[in-house]
């Protein structure tokens, strides 16, 4: 397989299907232990609808390393639909003002557990208890892979930096004046945890070449800025609403005086679409694409084309699922 991936005009712009989208989210089939831990997810943390769940399990089709064998696809997914709910337990404590405590006991979860203090001031115990059950199941789950032990060490340093990502936001949110553009695009590409998925993917890859692992970290820091200018483009105007600036649009706007931290959301969103700032992100997405497509990253262990192509399938289902996730 060529290292370089062929470089052509897409079929369709990103969102053009959205309706279509919405239809393969809302018929995936979701494993039992996700639907199990999705309703203690609703109990115990927040209500969060099982689209969301249903919307990443379905795309890890098209942005799992396609040199995983296909026998063990499906427990990939699983692993890393459970994975993302510990992910996003973590990032809601993140961003609520009351969740700080919980989010400094959970953090510590994968690598220290016998130092998680369940009984310290302003902890959510119910909470924290819950993430601890998401962390064990998969990390059972991962002790069962194939080449665990070869990739674990890297796995823990990728999750370290999601986490990291984290506490950046937290501690923007109480310091709004250190926002800036330059930040938000070194921190928040982490957050959309490309790199332990693609961790979790070699565990259950012996034949990925171990020599190609960098090349794969070059390939995966492209991809993952693509992948946030995703969310950010289709999250921003809800976040406003939650008095969340963490956002590379609203960053954006703020570095040029666009909007300010006293305008009403309302403002803020009339201000930005006049200024076509939304627009200038998705352009610089699909420069980033079209750079990756006709980048050389010398990776003979899997299909490049494939899975550059896939993050258009993920930048099609955040267009669509705009307000849904």
């Amino acid at each position: 397989m060529s290292g370089r991936a062929a470089y052509h005009e897409p079929s369709s712009q990103p969102g053009n299907n959205r309706i279509e989208c919405i239809r393969e989210v809302e018929g995936t089939e979701l494993p039992p232990s996700v639907v199990e831990l999705s309703e203690e997810y609703d109990r115990r943390v927040g209500e969060r609808s099982e689209f969301l769940w249903k919307w990443i399990h379905n795309l890890f089709d098209a942005f799992t390393l396609p040199c995983v064998p296909s026998e063990s696809v499906e427990t990939v997914k699983e692993t890393k639909t459970i994975f993302t709910m510990f992910i996003t337990v973590l990032d809601d404590l993140a961003d609520r003002p009351s969740g700080g405590e919980t989010f400094e006991q959970a953090r510590r979860i994968p690598y220290a557990i016998d130092a998680v203090d369940y009984d310290a001031p302003g902890v959510e115990t119910e909470v924290l208890e819950f993430a601890e059950l998401l962390w064990n199941q998969v990390n059972d789950l991962l002790t069962e892979a194939p080449c665990y032990n070869e990739h674990r060490d890297v796995f823990r340093f990728d999750l370290r930096q999601a986490i990291n990502t984290m506490g950046y936001a937290q501690v923007l949110s109480k310091n709004r004046e250190m926002t800036n553009l330059a930040e938000s695009r070194h921190y928040g590409p982490f957050n959309m945890v490309m790199f332990p998925y693609a961790d979790i993917d070699l565990m259950w890859t012996p034949r990925f070449a171990r020599t190609e692992l960098g090349k794969l970290r070059s390939l995966l820091l492209d991809l993952q800025k693509m992948a946030r200018i995703g969310n950010w483009v289709t999250t921003w105007e809800r976040e406003l609403y939650e008095d969340d600036y963490t956002a590379g649009v609203v960053v954006e706007a703020l570095e040029r005086g666009i909007i300010s931290y006293d305008d009403d959301p309302e403002t803020a969103i009339e201000a930005i679409q006049n200024h076509e700032i939304r627009e200038q992100f998705e352009a610089e997405w699909q420069s980033r694409y079209y750079e990756a497509l006709s980048h050389n990253y010398d990776i003979e262990s899997f299909d490049v084309n494939e899975l550059i192509e896939g993050m258009r399938t993920v930048m099609e289902h955040h267009l669509a699922s705009q307000g849904q996730k």
